[in-house]
């Protein structure tokens, strides 16, 4: 069904599916994810905390992730919060965690240098995601430290040449450092 991008009728099935089996957690997982990924988070966030209080369920840092970013979304920021640091307290070699922590703290322009310091592990744990290396590099930009920006933006940038942010931000950079021309092609 989400092959064929019937949503709808997937989101239904699961919630059927959810009814005749309430005690099955991957169901209520898979449930919770696709309304978060169908922007219904509200109601994911009901299924994510369901799930986090079953005292069964093990491996709940992704759960903690998952509802953090519902959080995040609904504009509920200190929720959001502290649910993404209970994901890095439980998993914090997790580097999709630590990079959506660190960018919101960047994009709130708060804890830049922990953020700086989070970004730097995320990069080394995963060192061939663009979207983790744009947000050292654009970490590195809100430090002043605009060569290592670059360095690691035209990096980003080099994987996914035509992402509209990556290339967003490229330019920024190019542009406080006074490289005008780049900086207006990105």
């Amino acid at each position: 069904l989400e092959k064929i991008e019937k949503n709808h009728e997937l989101l239904n099935y699961l919630k059927d599916l959810n009814k005749e089996f309430p005690n099955n957690t991957d169901i209520k997982i898979l449930l919770a994810d696709k309304l978060r990924k169908n922007n219904n988070f509200l109601e994911s966030i009901v299924f994510y905390s369901e799930i986090i209080k079953d005292e069964s369920v093990a491996n709940k840092w992704s759960l903690y992730y998952s509802r953090g970013i519902a959080y995040e979304r609904l504009n509920q920021w200190e929720k959001a919060e502290n649910d993404l640091l209970e994901a890095i307290e439980l998993r914090p070699d997790q580097p999709y965690v630590l990079n959506y922590l660190a960018y919101s703290w960047l994009d709130r322009n708060l804890n830049v240098n922990k953020a700086l310091v989070m970004l730097e592990k995320a990069v080394k744990l995963e060192s061939g995601d663009a979207y983790i290396i744009d947000s050292l590099g654009w970490a590195y930009y809100l430090s002043g430290l605009l060569d290592k920006s670059i360095y690691y933006l035209e990096k980003a940038v080099t994987i996914l040449p035509n992402d509209a942010t990556l290339n967003d931000h490229l330019g920024d950079a190019y542009w406080k450092v006074g490289r005008n021309q780049e900086a207006i092609s990105q």
